[in-house]
C-alpha cells in the first residue's frame, strides 16, 4: 500500500495565558476582543506548546492506522522521533488560549505547494486541507493521474476553491468537502462534508457532532477527520464505523498527538455500547410512550379504503405529516416508528422526517421486517404458519437507516392461537416459535451491530377463540424461547426493548377479559419470563379498542413496582380516532391532531396510576 499525501507543514504554536488576568476588552458595541498588547506587567506566558498541523497531522493519523510502509511526501518524511522536513516548515500559526475562549493569529500568505512526480504509481492519492495548489501544480497532478489511472485521488476541498479545482474534482474518488456546495458539481459517487460544528455523510444526511474541536486549531482538527475517515476506508471500515474514529480521534486528540487504531477501535466498541444503553434508556423515559406509525402499504391500505380515503401516495404523506406536527407531541412521546416512506420524507419546511423528530426531542425509529412470509420446508410447522421475513439484505439496510439518521428498529413476529374441537392448542407450534424466535434474535444482533437499538415484537395475536389461561401459557412459551434466543446471539439486553401483546382471552372468545384480568395475568407472565437487565417494555393495542388499551394499561401499571420501565407503542389505538377525524380532509387537520393528542394524555395518565 502507498500513499502520497500532498500538503504543507503547518506548525501549531500555542500561547497559554495566564488565566489570572484579564486579556479581553470590550470595544463600542460591547463586543470582546483580545488584547493584543502584551504589556510584560499585564500579561504573563506560563507555557509554550507547538504541534504540526496540516498535512504533518494527516501522516501521523495514517501511521498510527497502520498504514506506514510506503506513506511519502514530497516535503518531508518520517523517522523514529517524528516528522523530518527536508523544505520549509509552511505557515506559523499563533493560537492564544484564555478562559473565554480562542484566537488565531496568521499571516496573510499562504505558502506555495510543490508537488514532485513520484518515480512509480502509488495506490492513493491524497491532497490535504493545507495544501495551497497553483494552477500549474494542480495541471502536474491531472498529467500524473492521467498517466496512473489506477492511482485513487482523496481531495480535501473547500468549497469556494471549487472552481478553481474542478479539474482535480473529475479525478476523485472521495471528496472531502468544507462549506457549502450543490453536490449536483461533483461526479465523485461519495461527499463528505465537513463543518465548523459537524461532520457528515452527505449521502445519507447525517450528522455527527465534534464537540472538542476548540480544544485544536481547526486545520488539525479538519485534518484529523479527514485522515481517519481515508484510513478507514483503505482498512476496508464501513462508512458509519470510519465516521465514528473520526470523531473520536479529534475528541480525544492532545496538542501532541492522536490516537493509535488499537485505541479507537476498543473506544468505538465501548462507547458503542453505552450509546445504545442510552438510547433505550431515552425510549423508555418515564411517562412517555412511543408512537407506531410504521404501517406497510397493504396495512395502511386497509386502514384508508376502510374510510373510504384514496390510498395514494400524497394522501399517505399528509395523514403521517398531520400527526408528526402535531403540537406538544414531544411531551408525551419519546420516539416514533417509521415505515420506510416515512422515514425517507420530508416535513413542510424541507427537513427529512427523521432530523424533523429529532429536533423536537423525539427519537425516530424504524420498522425493518418485510412482513409475514408462510413457512415453508417445515414439515412439523402448521401450513397457516408464518415466518416474519427480511434478514438477507437487513445489514445493508440499517447502515442506510443509520446514516438516515434513525436511532432505533423494530422487528415483528405473529403468533396465532388456534384451537382444535377437543380444545387442544394446535398453533403456534413449538418449531414455529423456535424459527421466528431465532430470526428476531439475528435481527437484533445486527441491529445493535448497526448501531440502533432494537425493539423485538413477538405478538400473541388478540384473534380466536381461546381463554385468558391459553393466552398466558403461551405468551410464556414465547418469551421464554425468545430471551434464550436473544443471549444465544450475544444481544445486550440493556439495550434492547421488548414490545409485547397483553394477555388477555381471544376476540371471538365468548368470556372477554376485564382490565383487572389483564392486569393480573399480564404481570405475572413478564415477571416469570423477562430477564431483570431489560431495557424496558412497552405493550402493543394488538386490536383493541382505544378506550380498551388504555384501561388494560392502567391495570397492568397499577401492579407497580416492575423491575424494568414501562409504558405502551400503541398504533391502532392512537391513530385511529385520528384518521377518523382527519377522513382525508386536510381541512380537518387540527381536529385529527386534538383526537391524537387527547389518546396520548389518556394514555400517559393511565402510566401515572
Amino acid at each position: 500500500m502507498r500513499i502520497l499525501v500532498v500538503g504543507n507543514v503547518l506548525k501549531d504554536v500555542y500561547l497559554n495565558l495566564d488565566s489570572r488576568t484579564e486579556n479581553f476588552e470590550r470595544d463600542g458595541q460591547g463586543k470582546e476582543w483580545l488584547d493584543f498588547s502584551f504589556d510584560a506587567s499585564k500579561h504573563h506566558y506560563f507555557a509554550r506548546t507547538s504541534s504540526f498541523g496540516g498535512a504533518a497531522i494527516t501522516l501521523e493519523v495514517l501511521q498510527k492506522m497502520g498504514l506506514t510502509s510506503d506513506i511519502t511526501d514530497t516535503s518531508f518524511h518520517f523517522d523514529a522521533d517524528g516528522p523530518v522536513i527536508n523544505g520549509p516548515t509552511g505557515t506559523y500559526r499563533y493560537i492564544l488560549t484564555s478562559d473565554n475562549g480562542v484566537s488565531y493569529m496568521v499571516p496573510s500568505n499562504e505558502q506555495k505547494t510543490m508537488f514532485t512526480t513520484p518515480t512509480e504509481s502509488v495506490d492513493y492519492l491524497y491532497i490535504d486541507r493545507s495544501a495551497c495548489l497553483t494552477p500549474a501544480v494542480i495541471d502536474k497532478i491531472i498529467a500524473y493521474l492521467d498517466y496512473y489511472r489506477k492511482t485513487k485521488l482523496v481531495l480535501y476541498l473547500k468549497a469556494s476553491a471549487y472552481d478553481q479545482m474542478a479539474g482535480l474534482v473529475k479525478h476523485a474518488d472521495l471528496v472531502f468537502l468544507e462549506g457549502e456546495r450543490n453536490l449536483d458539481d461533483f461526479p465523485a459517487e461519495k461527499v463528505i462534508k465537513i463543518s465548523e460544528k459537524h461532520l457528515g455523510y452527505l449521502d445519507f444526511k447525517e450528522n455527527i457532532a465534534v464537540s472538542r474541536i476548540d480544544r485544536l486549531t481547526h486545520l488539525s482538527a479538519y485534518s484529523i477527520i479527514a485522515a481517519t475517515v481515508l484510513g478507514g476506508f483503505i482498512l476496508g471500515k464501513t462508512v458509519e464505523y470510519a465516521l465514528k474514529m473520526a470523531r473520536i480521534n479529534v475528541e480525544n486528540a492532545t496538542l501532541d498527538s492522536t490516537l493509535s487504531l488499537e485505541e479507537l477501535e476498543n473506544i468505538a466498541t465501548s462507547t458503542s455500547e453505552s450509546n445504545l444503553e442510552l438510547i433505550a434508556a431515552t425510549l423508555m423515559q418515564q411517562d412517555k410512550g412511543i408512537l407506531a406509525a410504521d404501517e406497510s402499504g397493504g396495512s395502511i391500505k386497509k386502514k384508508f379504503e376502510a374510510l373510504k380515503i384514496v390510498d395514494s401516495k400524497e394522501n399517505r404523506h399528509d395523514y403521517r405529516e398531520i400527526l408528526l406536527s402535531t403540537p406538544r407531541i414531544e411531551r408525551y412521546l419519546n420516539g416514533v416508528i417509521l415505515f420506510d416512506e416515512t422515514a425517507r420524507d420530508t416535513m413542510p419546511d424541507g427537513v427529512l422526517v427523521p432530523e424533523y423528530l429529532t429536533g423536537r426531542g423525539i427519537i425516530p425509529g424504524i420498522k425493518v421486517d418485510k412482513g409475514l412470509v408462510p413457512i415453508r420446508d417445515i414439515p412439523e410447522a402448521h401450513p397457516e404458519e408464518t415466518i416474519t421475513s427480511g434478514l438477507d439484505d437487513l445489514p445493508s439496510r440499517l447502515r442506510e437507516y443509520y446514516q438516515l439518521g434513525l436511532r432505533f428498529s423494530k422487528w415483528r413476529a405473529a403468533f396465532e392461537i388456534r384451537m382444535n374441537r377437543e380444545g387442544e392448542v394446535i398453533t403456534p407450534t413449538t418449531v414455529a416459535i423456535s424459527e421466528n424466535c431465532r430470526a428476531m434474535a439475528e435481527y437484533a444482533a445486527a441491529s445493535q451491530s448497526a448501531g440502533l437499538v432494537p425493539i423485538v415484537e413477538p405478538e400473541v395475536v388478540y384473534d380466536g377463540n381461546y381463554d385468558i389461561d391459553t393466552s398466558a401459557r403461551i405468551t410464556g412459551k414465547v418469551l421464554n424461547e425468545l430471551f434464550k434466543a436473544l443471549d444465544r446471539h450475544g444481544v445486550n439486553l440493556k439495550a434492547c426493548i421488548l414490545k409485547c401483546n397483553m394477555v388477555m382471552a381471544g376476540k371471538q372468545s365468548m368470556e372477554e377479559s376485564t382490565p383487572d384480568e389483564v392486569g393480573r395475568a399480564t404481570t405475572r407472565i413478564l415477571r416469570m419470563y423477562v430477564p431483570l437487565d431489560l431495557a424496558g417494555i412497552v405493550f402493543l393495542s394488538g386490536g383493541q379498542t382505544p378506550e380498551q388499551a388504555t384501561a388494560n394499561l392502567a391495570a397492568i401499571m397499577s401492579r407497580q413496582p416492575f423491575a424494568w420501565p414501562v409504558s405502551f407503542s400503541f398504533s391502532r389505538a392512537l391513530q385511529n380516532p385520528a384518521l377518523e377525524a382527519w377522513h382525508g380532509d386536510n381541512s380537518n387537520r387540527e381536529a385529527a391532531q386534538n383526537a391524537l393528542l387527547d389518546r396520548l394524555v389518556e394514555n400517559v395518565r393511565a402510566l401515572m396510576v
